[in-house]
């Protein structure tokens, strides 16, 4: 079953490259067997910097499950996830993630995002990006609401 699943994404970011709807990237999320979303990557169709196909299989998911989590669910990914992709994953608590591509095969095909890897374990003033600390006074503010707060739902 996982290699069928995983062809099924592989067929994704084949017709995302072809017809040039995004990427070449696909993505699909499967719980008990059974299909629960698919996707493409949709940056440059929806002028979106974070719609990569996992991403936007994560919230196709989310929406036919009416649940932010995937507990029980495998994604299947025609690459390796991107920094941004294991964040939304790991949020999302998927139970598990099958892919074709290495992040190296994608670094050969001009999709390089070892910088970002890099720049994860660099502190944050030093990043290419600046990244500056400001004390704000009431900066705790929210998180203290959110901690008093006896109705949340915790994620």
């Amino acid at each position: 079953m996982h290699r069928q699943f995983l062809q099924q994404a592989i067929d994704l970011a084949v017709e995302n490259a072809k017809s040039g709807q995004g990427g070449p990237y696909g993505a699909i999320i499967v719980k008990d067997n059974r299909l629960i979303a698919a996707s493409g990557n949709k940056v440059t169709t929806d002028i979106d910097p974070t719609a990569h196909a996992e991403v936007m299989a994560i919230r196709l998911a989310c929406k036919a499950l009416n649940d932010f989590q995937l507990s029980g669910c495998i994604l299947y990914s025609s690459c390796e996830p991107c920094p941004m992709c294991l964040g939304a994953i790991y949020w999302a608590r998927l139970a598990k993630v099958y892919f074709a591509c290495s992040r190296h095969d994608a670094a050969a095909a001009n999709f390089d995002d070892s910088f970002i890897y890099d720049e994860i374990s660099v502190l944050p003033h030093q990043r290419s990006i600046a990244m500056l600390h400001l004390n704000l006074a009431n900066a705790l503010e929210p998180f203290d609401i959110w901690a008093e707060k006896s109705d949340k739902v915790l994620y």
